[in-house]
């Protein structure tokens, strides 16, 4: 016998166990402006789209969130990165911004990263968080 999965039950235990760092995505707005002084450009012109709870999962991550949950609900994707949103976070859009501002965890290795969106969020009849996938940009120095 099957049992069924109530998706509201599982947003709300996935939203406490997993979705505990301070993301931050942001959508470039113009070009960067280059300062005549110095002979460097400047950062890009961005507008913040989203700033909450999330995190970023790599492809061990990922495995590891669907033992944790007892639930095998994602797939097998050819990005490396995923970001995780609750589902009233607003859509992020390709080539947005996305940081890793603050870390549950004390030695987190996605603080100092920066990843940029690849596609937009996926979408599902039944979904129980906005997963969106990830290409890393920079890596800590």
């Amino acid at each position: 016998m099957t049992t069924a999965v109530d998706p509201e039950e599982a947003r709300q235990e996935l939203e406490a166990k997993l979705l505990v760092d301070t993301v931050r995505i942001t959508h470039p707005t113009s070009t960067p402006v280059l300062d005549v002084v110095t002979g460097l450009i400047g950062p890009v012109p961005v507008e913040l789209v989203y700033e909450g709870p999330g995190a970023v999962l790599s492809g061990h991550g990922q495995v590891t969130a669907q033992h944790l949950l007892g639930l095998e609900w994602l797939d097998d994707t050819v990005s490396w990165y995923r970001l995780l949103t609750p589902i009233s976070a607003p859509l992020p859009a390709r080539y947005d911004r996305v940081e890793v501002i603050a870390a549950a965890a004390e030695h987190s290795a996605t603080l100092g990263r920066v990843w940029q969106v690849l596609d937009p969020s996926e979408a599902s009849t039944v979904e129980i968080a906005r997963v969106t996938r990830l290409d890393e940009i920079t890596t800590p120095g």
